[in-house]
């Protein structure tokens, strides 16, 4: 009788399987350690996050091929055969009109949880940026109101949305308009270019929000405007939903508690900050993952700042 650890082995075949084993787990155990000594936490948690966007830009630029219109800032509202409304009852819902529907039939994905220009106070001469612009529509309700004189710049790191966008800006004529690819954590813009920034519904999808309120303060101007429509955590989410990544790239899992919000947003320079969370928008976010519960946990809030420096 052989003993290796507190293995009793009777057999040479037993004896065999044991030391391989034994083996397996001496490598598995050798690699686990050779990655943390060559690797610093810092490149884990960026693997992660590379990890998270790729699962975005593959979700969105399916979206963006498809030019199906959704009812949610969730891809998975795409899914047919399932008892939700149209992408126009859906944007309605969220405060836009329908004459600026009518505008921009094609545009509208149907992918946001509010209506950012409702809070952006444009004027004309701006020059506006939208973190996130996807297929375009409120970039082209922006251009609208700051006329020949402004600007809008759309960003977004899915090609396929740029892309969309792009063809969509042809079709309307539009000259006031630039969409560009960029991550909106490092934005290819230059510094105090931007009298205003919107976003709708994406901040919630990027892994490092600090790094995103850092890049519109350093593009906005001093005094520039900070107006967007995001998902907020109201109570803190339960772990099942926490590590559901379908539920990450439909701006469930990514929102930020209130506190913590303000709290990068001041890190980052932003002042006169004021978050208004809309509690009648459970009602259409109990539709994006139904069974979840998500409705429970988060709202969409109309998020607005200006930079003070």
């Amino acid at each position: 009788m052989y003993k290796i650890e507190n293995f009793e082995i009777y057999t040479t075949h037993q004896r065999k399987r044991a030391i391989e084993d034994l083996y397996k787990r001496s490598t598995l155990a050798l690699s686990v350690m050779s990655l943390f000594a060559f690797n610093s936490p810092a490149s884990f948690a960026m693997n992660e996050e590379e990890d998270m966007k790729s699962h975005v830009k593959a979700s969105y630029g399916a979206i963006a091929k498809s030019q199906k219109p959704c009812f949610s800032c969730s891809s998975k509202g795409c899914d047919e055969g399932q008892d939700k409304p149209s992408a126009k009852e859906y944007s309605i819902g969220l405060g836009y009109s329908e004459q600026e529907l009518e505008e921009s039939v094609g545009a509208d994905l149907g992918l946001g949880c509010g209506n950012p220009g409702a809070i952006a106070s444009l004027k004309e001469g701006e020059i506006v940026v939208d973190l996130g612009s996807g297929g375009g529509f409120d970039c082209f309700l922006a251009a609208k109101k700051v006329g020949s004189l402004g600007k809008v710049i759309g960003v977004d790191m899915t090609p396929d949305m740029i892309e969309l966008a792009r063809a969509n800006a042809l079709k309307r004529n539009y000259t006031n308009v630039e969409f560009i690819l960029g991550e909106i954590e490092n934005l290819p813009l230059s510094d105090s270019s931007a009298d205003v920034i919107i976003s709708n519904c994406v901040v919630n999808l990027s892994p490092n929000k600090e790094a995103v309120f850092r890049e519109a303060a350093r593009v906005l101007k001093r005094g520039g405007r900070l107006a967007i429509s995001d998902i907020v955590t109201t109570t803190e989410l339960p772990e099942e939903i926490k590590g559901n990544i379908e539920l990450y790239t439909g701006c469930i899992t990514g929102a930020t508690k209130l506190d913590k919000l303000k709290s990068m947003m001041e890190a980052a320079g932003f002042g006169e900050i004021n978050i208004d969370v809309k509690e009648d928008s459970r009602s259409f976010i109990s539709k994006w993952a139904p069974g979840s519960n998500a409705e429970d946990y988060i709202a969409s809030a109309y998020i607005y700042a200006t930079k003070l420096q």
